[in-house]
């Protein structure tokens, strides 16, 4: 008893909490004051016109899978919000760093619907794409990337650019030692880094709870000495707000920042997933009430910025610009066996090129 007693009495030496933000209801109704940006309604349709342009687009894709015209590929269904307003609060001199189920923030970017079909079919040539050529692509291997932002950010800080790198990964991704590792080291330089968790509760068939018994995933910033905050990924409103202030925080000189967005995924992992192996229907059924684009068009019509007539233009400018880039697409010629050899070496070894000659039809003397 006494010894507990001693136990007690010994001194806090830090405290720390985790703040969790959200301005939209799931009713797009105002649960919070919003932030000033919020009264831009330009802003605002923008947000809403490319969550719906990825919505469509990512089931044409399945579409095209299904038919054997696009291989495997990992739909943002339910998830929109995050990579859309991540991407939106970025300047152009910013280097983003995708997952492979980020193609929101890479359309924002300037990404052409076509490349990334490409890039899901196969072609590599979809990652020399029209977006800003700092920027990094498609990461298919969970939570590689990280490292590699750590060492863009250390770049940048070195060469005294005022620019940020941003990390996007998803929740299976904080279970890695590539992520922890990269958040530690940018932490220790205070790098120019925003890392953000798309926490969709499942890393393919594993349940948050299975993977970590963190309260947050917010939470695992602190250990590597800056802020993590917590978001409503399904509130487009309240994730650009964060990455505003973390990226304008790290592009000041004030460190990495840490966005955990809480968010659900409404459908397979990717299309060579059946989740209804591992969850009931029930479950995802109560999270579509949640769902980002209902969300953000029931306050834009109770806002009286956006109305049927709206709605029906936008459907059809995405069907339209939708199929226009699958034409592209599928009328791409297929690269030619050869140019595999290509872009690996300055000056590629004989051994490789006497392959390269024997596919071209090429003999030696």
């Amino acid at each position: 008893m006494a010894s507990r007693r001693v136990n007690q009495d010994l001194p806090v030496v830090a405290r720390f909490e985790v703040r969790h933000r959200k301005y939209l209801a799931p009713d797009g109704s105002i649960a919070r004051p919003l932030p000033a940006f919020a009264s831009d309604a330009n802003l605002l349709i923008a947000l809403y016109r490319a969550m719906v342009l990825l919505r469509l687009f990512d089931k044409k894709a399945v579409a095209l899978q299904r038919t054997g015209r696009l291989g495997t590929y990992a739909v943002s269904l339910g998830q929109e919000a995050v990579s859309v307003a991540i991407a939106s609060a970025m300047r152009e001199e910013d280097v983003l760093l995708p997952s492979y189920r980020d193609n929101g923030a890479l359309l924002w970017r300037g990404v052409k619907l076509e490349e990334i079909l490409l890039f899901w079919g196969g072609d590599e040539r979809g990652n020399c794409f029209s977006g800003p050529v700092h920027d990094f692509p498609f990461c298919v291997p969970v939570g590689s990337q990280a490292p590699h932002a750590a060492g863009v950010a250390y770049a940048l800080k070195l060469r005294k650019k005022p620019h940020v790198a941003v990390c996007l990964f998803g929740d299976g991704a904080t279970s890695k030692g590539d992520v922890y590792e990269a958040m530690n080291f940018a932490g220790v330089h205070k790098l120019p880094v925003v890392f953000v968790t798309t926490n969709n509760q499942w890393a393919i068939s594993v349940p948050l709870r299975l993977q970590t018994s963190s309260e947050t995933l917010a939470q695992k910033a602190i250990a590597a000495g800056f802020t993590g905050e917590q978001v409503d990924g399904s509130d487009v409103v309240a994730m650009r707000a964060a990455a505003e202030e973390a990226i304008a925080a790290a592009r000041d000189g004030k460190g990495p920042r840490f966005i955990e967005a809480v968010t659900y995924r409404l459908g397979d992992h990717t299309t060579s997933d059946d989740a209804s192996r591992y969850r009931s229907a029930d479950e995802v059924q109560a999270r579509w009430k949640e769902e980002p684009i209902a969300r953000l068009r029931a306050y834009l019509v109770a806002q009286k910025m956006w109305g049927k007539a709206d709605e029906e233009r936008l459907a059809t400018e995405c069907h339209e610009r939708i199929e226009a880039a699958v034409e592209r697409y599928l009328a791409t010629a297929p690269r030619r066996p050869e140019t595999m050899f290509d872009h690996l070496y300055a000056d590629l070894p004989e051994v490789y090129a006497a392959q390269r000659r024997e596919l071209t039809g090429e003999h030696d003397a």
